[in-house]
């Protein structure tokens, strides 16, 4: 499968009373592209207006790295096919209405054009999954483009959320366990979303290394990690 067999449906605007109600709002965050800056797809669910990244609320599309089988069982880069999508989608002025921040820092937003909601065309085309663990506002156009066999849904893949389980598990098993020094048991990651601090027990802790070569480093209270300027991560 290609880019070129892909069917760009924009679906009906779910969301343009939402969009143009919270325009009106001085508590929502409103960014257009390229008023706040260029916008940059990152990938099929992740975009970029300046210097702030947008994740795409309640979609979850293939990750960048990620291989699909096709209707022959051949292997097709469905991840690098997803961000094309949301290239062609996402052309022209393009304006996003935050719904939240997720753990990595990242803007939860829709975001449409004068086409209409990015979102559920990324869904209604078959190049993204309604994210159910966190919003059911997609589910009605992800049971069409599953009915009508629309991108995605003609091919073998693994959900993304479980690619991405596998992906941590395969780290985690091939590095040793780290051991914190006395009782500082908090790790100080740096990422792109930043200066995150995680604690034990956390969703992310066991899959977290700690470089201190690149910076990393173990704080033995939140109180130091914020005093350092790290932020909590959430989950």
């Amino acid at each position: 499968m290609s880019d070129r067999d892909s069917v760009l449906v924009f679906a009906p605007n779910s969301h343009q009373l939402d969009l143009n109600a919270a325009e009106k709002r001085a508590d929502v965050a409103i960014l257009i592209a390229p008023d706040n800056g260029a916008l940059r797809v990152i990938d099929g669910d992740t975009l970029a207006i300046g210097e702030t990244r947008i994740r795409l609320y309640g979609i979850d599309a293939p990750e960048l790295s990620q291989s699909c089988s096709d209707m022959r069982g051949q292997d097709w880069a469905c991840g690098q096919w997803a961000k094309a999508v949301l290239v062609k989608l996402a052309g022209g002025a393009v304006r996003c209405v935050a719904h939240d921040t997720d753990r990595y820092g990242r803007t939860v937003a829709v975001c449409a054009t004068e086409a209409g909601d990015i979102n559920a065309a990324m869904v209604a085309s078959g190049a993204a999954y309604a994210y159910t663990q966190y919003a059911r506002d997609y589910v009605v156009f992800e049971e069409r483009a599953r009915t009508e066999g629309q991108g995605l849904w003609r091919a073998g893949v693994q959900l993304p959320a479980d690619y991405r389980a596998e992906k941590r598990a395969e780290i985690s098993d091939a590095q040793p366990e780290q051991t914190p020094p006395g009782n500082c048991a908090i790790k100080g990651n740096i990422s792109g979303s930043g200066k995150l601090y995680h604690l034990p027990g956390g969703r992310w802790y066991g899959g977290t290394r700690i470089n201190e070569a690149q910076g990393e480093r173990w704080f033995c209270s939140e109180d130091e990690a914020r005093a350092a300027g790290w932020r909590k991560a959430q989950g």
